[in-house]
């Protein structure tokens, strides 16, 4: 429990042996800074439960909150808001308590198993711009939900069976007929593929192009498509080899935006799920046009809702069957609490669908919690999503090169090498996920690889370079005393130490919403604060002992905080830059 946590639980206490109930307590941050740090708001509620002037309550929990030695300057304003300030003591308190552990400054919640569903890339295609949100958005979830105490799973979802599959293999079938999963009367132990992932990346687009205006290439595409969801033995192995050396290919851009994912599976791991699917479902499907369907409308819908088609006419299995197959896996292997869904808005529909189905059926119990998290798009400086010169999608790996164009030039001179190449690779990469984190989840923004790698400003290169210079700090003070917090010397210190106390509403906020924005937001204010604090204070030749030690203090715990949020961001810190 955290600190303020604490105090918040206390005061609690205090009003309910006042003789007044209330169901949940919270310190509100101050709007007004000059009468206090926090306010009460509760008393208004309570007058109205309990038929008093809430004056009148105000003053009777003032008077109670007056022996508290944490609290000072204690005063009532307008109809009855209680306006507190944290006395100096406590605050020298709080801060030696964080710095012998920053578990101290965290809310920890109920512990739960929670699967995140945050990939969905495509096997044989490159990834795109547009699977970087939910790769970002859910790579930081997932450690923030860890951070705060849960058990979670990451899985990637793969995209690795439809159009595609088709496409590439019917390609490879004119590029290499010789290939003896193209022989039907080939017998033996399927050998290995020797192809690469710029040649997938070659193959899928000519296939595309050669199929858009040619009906007897594109149902060649759908029967070879067919064939690997029935299970076609040639087809399947030659597509699952295709799928793996895709995938390495995947998990190397992954890497670099440090994503990672605790399952690596897809939708053929769920199609053999399928007949458990539909034996759970064979009380509510029922056929429509040749596909058997289920309803999914609600008495309280106000608009209608399609019903979600399981299996196709022809009996193949869509998307809808593998993510059922898919939900009923996680069930068997690890009974979630909570699955969570990282996908863009237009998807939201889709799965509202796909939980009621699931809901309905039993498939999933009623106190399993399954959320979609959805996310608006990363645009160009033309407001529009970004592309290439020629229109065209824009590969993340060319997004990646781009920025790191630019933001090598931010890198000191006299820094070479393969060490020049470590730290551009991570300054990229924090230029990227700050960017993209700092907005709320669900709109679209703009991304300006200009304005996002300068070292000023919010920005993931000012948060590192600031970072790296209070570790310089500390390093350079290494035979300094650097054990101890005793004083609150100056407002702007005071300031810091405020700052750092709201770390825990912070990530509570971010964690209840599924968005990081209020994550980086704070990064930005903690960093730009403690920068204020550097500026006006000579740390290193301080005269007096007792202050320059608590300022050392005080910038481990900056450093520290900053080192922790930016990780669960999922950014890495360079030794310098």
């Amino acid at each position: 429990m955290s600190i303020i946590k604490d105090i918040e639980t206390d005061i609690k206490n205090v009003i309910e042996k006042l003789g007044y109930q209330v169901e949940t307590f919270t310190l509100k941050i101050s709007d007004r800074p000059d009468l206090g740090d926090y306010q009460i708001n509760d008393c208004m509620t309570l007058a109205k439960i309990y038929h008093k002037n809430p004056r009148e309550i105000a003053d009777t929990i003032k008077k109670e909150l007056d022996k508290d030695t944490r609290l000072t300057n204690i005063n009532i304003a307008g109809p009855g808001f209680i306006n507190i300030t944290l006395s100096d003591e406590f605050l020298i308190d709080s801060m030696n308590k964080i710095f012998d552990n920053i578990d101290n400054n965290i809310d920890k919640v109920e512990s739960k198993k929670i699967i995140l569903d945050y990939g969905g890339a495509n096997a044989a295609k490159a990834l795109h711009v547009g699977h970087m949100r939910s790769a970002n958005i859910g790579e930081a979830i997932k450690r923030l939900a860890s951070l705060l105490g849960n058990d979670v799973l990451g899985d990637v979802h793969l995209g690795d069976l439809g159009r595609q599959a088709g496409m590439v293999i019917s390609e490879l079938k004119r590029e290499q007929p010789q290939l003896s999963w193209f022989d039907s009367n080939y017998q033996g132990e399927y050998p290995s593929l020797n192809i690469t992932n710029e040649d997938l990346g070659r193959l899928y687009p000519k296939a595309s192009l050669a199929a858009k205006d040619d009906e007897k290439r594109m149902e060649e595409v759908r029967q070879i498509t067919a064939a690997i969801d029935k299970g076609d033995k040639a087809l399947t192995d030659l597509w699952t080899k295709i799928v793996n050396i895709s995938s390495q290919g995947i998990k190397k851009t992954y890497n670099r935006l440090n994503c990672s994912f605790e399952l690596w599976e897809g939708e053929m791991d769920a199609c053999k799920y399928k007949d458990n699917v539909l034996d759970i479902f064979k009380d509510y499907l029922y056929e429509s046009q040749g596909a058997l369907v289920i309803d999914v409308q609600e008495e309280t819908d106000k608009k209608e809702m399609s019903p979600l088609i399981v299996i196709k006419s022809d009996g193949a299995t869509i998307y809808a069957t593998r993510d059922l197959g898919t939900i009923y896996s996680r069930m068997e292997r690890f009974s979630p609490d909570e699955i969570w869904y990282f996908t863009d808005e237009r998807q939201s529909l889709y799965f509202e669908q796909i939980f009621r189905a699931s809901y309905k059926t039993g498939l999933v119990p009623k106190e399993t919690i399954l959320g979609h998290y959805s996310f608006g798009t990363m645009n160009g400086p033309d407001g529009k999503p970004f592309k290439t010169r020629d229109g065209g999608v824009m590969e993340l790996e060319k997004l990646i090169e781009l920025v790191k164009k630019e933001v090598i030039k931010r890198i000191r001179e006299d820094i070479v090498g393969d060490e020049r190449e470590k730290i551009a690779e991570d300054l990229t990469i924090a230029t990227l996920k700050y960017a993209d984190l700092l907005p709320f989840r669900g709109t679209d923004y703009i991304f300006d690889i200009q304005k996002f790698s300068e070292l000023e400003g919010k920005t993931g290169p000012y948060l590192l370079y600031s970072t790296i210079r209070m570790k310089s700090l500390l390093a350079k003070a290494k035979d300094l005393n650097q054990e101890h917090f005793t004083i609150v010397s100056d407002s702007v210190t005071r300031d810091v130490i405020l700052t750092i106390l709201k770390l825990p509403v912070i990530l509570t906020k971010s964690y209840e919403i599924k968005s990081l924005n209020e994550i980086a937001e704070y990064l930005y204010t903690l960093t730009n604060k403690y920068n204020k604090f550097y500026s006006e204070n000579k740390i290193l030749i301080e005269k007096d002992s007792t202050i320059r030690e608590s300022w050392l203090v005080l910038t481990n715990i900056v450093y520290r905080t900053n080192l922790l949020l930016l990780d669960t961001l999922g950014i890495k810190v360079p030794e310098k830059m």
